[in-house]
């Protein structure tokens, strides 16, 4: 199948073309034709499938019919859980609709209300925002959702993770009954079912791949540790391998972030840290450097890392394992991209047995055991927690409904927009330089 069979118009089929794709993904050729037929979809598929454009060609197609304008009144808007995958997303809409005449705007916690203010009084057809703040505009009467005909919700499942479930009911109750709803979650647990049944009429449901898989493309492995001085030897080696293009290093906490950052700045490696305390201008930096090569090494947090999209990245190394099981695929995800090849890497100590456990029996297999000659570990790792130790999987295994007391210590310090915690600029790793950079948290064109 090609995008030419999908009905799109051809202002989108040569924006499409200009990007390189030719055949539509899996998610892309089963959602887009049912979006573009009107229907709700309540879709669910790995990360790096190309979610974005199954939900945004259609959006962009509607748009291309003009429509009289209403200032702070768009007819699409998409909500997602970081202000990361909120820039990613306007950046692909961005590139598919080059040839549209369709105006836009970011709405994001952290930055200025003025920028904000002033794109929406130009009467945008297409917002793309964090639910916080898109709950802050509401609220002060500078965003009106009353002519609003697409509703997109990308990675529901991680906004209810981040506490976001009330903001997406405020933003429920404000929009048209009539709307289209396309609904993308990686699982559907029973708090999943009970929003999408709240929001969504007659849905197509639509499962790429099965939930509990990962990319095939991606080699995974496994390093057993002693502590965490054995980790940073073990990272030190992994780094040094010339095989690594760019790679991305998960760590539990912010601080840890921060640190590891300082110790392979000090080793001589091209290195950033990426977390919820940096300020909006600082992360827009840190992406727009590794995307343009000037850093190798990202050393990031889970919420942070979310929807990042580089097709540079040919590693993920997971210096800390992540509580929740699916956070392991999204996190590996960021290698592999568009169908290339990528390593995943990870490190477990004793402690972690039950953490690996749960991503273990998640994704059907168990991570291949490597060992580094002198960095042997000195004790082995059972990798198959107790039967009443279940501990806290978020898919998987079940969990009482709104039970949520078991968190990793990255959910710990819960990544909420800036209007509920405020936001302070990390430590700037040495090598980098301290020029200004734009604002990033609005952008208005045509």
């Amino acid at each position: 199948m090609s995008f030419a069979e999908l009905s799109l118009i051809p202002a989108l089929l040569k924006g499409i073309e200009e990007c390189g794709y030719t055949t539509p993904t899996p998610i892309q050729s089963r959602a887009i034709p049912e979006a573009l037929a009107g229907r709700d979809l309540l879709a669910s598929a790995q990360t790096g499938t190309g979610k974005t454009a199954a939900f945004m060609l259609p959006a962009l197609q509607l748009l291309s019919e003009p429509v009289a304008k209403r200032r702070g009144a768009p007819r699409v808007l998409v909500l997602t859980p970081t202000r990361e995958l909120a820039n990613q997303i306007l950046e692909a809409t961005r590139t598919y609709g080059r040839h549209l005449r369709t105006r836009y705007s970011l709405l994001l916690g952290g930055m200025p209300y003025r920028e904000q203010f002033k794109a929406l009084q130009d009467s945008p057809d297409l917002v793309v925002g964090t639910p916080g703040r898109v709950v802050d505009h509401l609220q002060r009467g500078s965003l009106d959702l009353s002519r609003l005909e697409i509703l997109v919700l990308d990675e529901a499942d991680r906004m209810l993770d981040m506490g976001f479930k009330d903001d997406l009911e405020k933003v429920i109750g404000k929009a048209p009954s009539g709307r289209q709803t396309l609904f993308f979650t990686a699982t559907l647990d029973r708090a999943m079912a009970d929003l999408a049944g709240r929001m969504l009429r007659e849905p197509v449901r639509i499962d790429i791949g099965g939930r509990q898989k990962t990319h095939d493309a991606i080699e995974q492995r496994l390093h057993v540790t002693d502590s965490r001085q054995h980790k940073e030897k073990i990272l030190q080696h992994l780094v040094a391998d010339k095989e690594i293009n760019q790679a991305i290093i998960f760590s539990a906490t912010k601080r840890d972030t921060d640190s590891l950052a300082r110790e392979l700045s000090a080793q001589g490696h091209r290195v950033a840290a990426l977390h919820g305390d940096m300020s909006q201008q600082a992360r827009n930096r840190t992406l727009r450097d590794l995307r343009q090569g000037r850093i190798k090494l990202l050393v990031a947090t889970d919420v942070a890392a979310r929807g990042i999209d580089v097709t540079s990245i040919s590693h993920v190394i997971n210096f800390d394992l992540p509580m929740f099981a699916e956070d392991y695929v999204h996190r590996i995800g960021r290698t592999g991209r568009a169908g290339a090849a990528g390593t995943a890497i990870s490190m477990a100590s004793a402690a972690e047995t039950a953490a690996l456990g749960r991503i273990e029996r998640y994704i059907g297999k168990s991570l291949p055991r490597q060992v580094i000659p002198g960095l042997e570990p000195t004790r082995g790792l059972d990798a198959r927690p107790a039967r009443n130790s279940r501990g806290p999987a978020r898919s998987g295994a079940p969990r009482k409904p709104g039970d949520r007391s078991a968190r990793s210590p990255e959910r710990g310090k819960r990544e909420f927009p800036a209007k509920q915690r405020g936001e302070r600029s990390a430590p700037i790793i040495e090598y980098r330089s301290r020029r200004s950079d734009h604002q990033g948290g609005v952008a208005t064109g045509r």
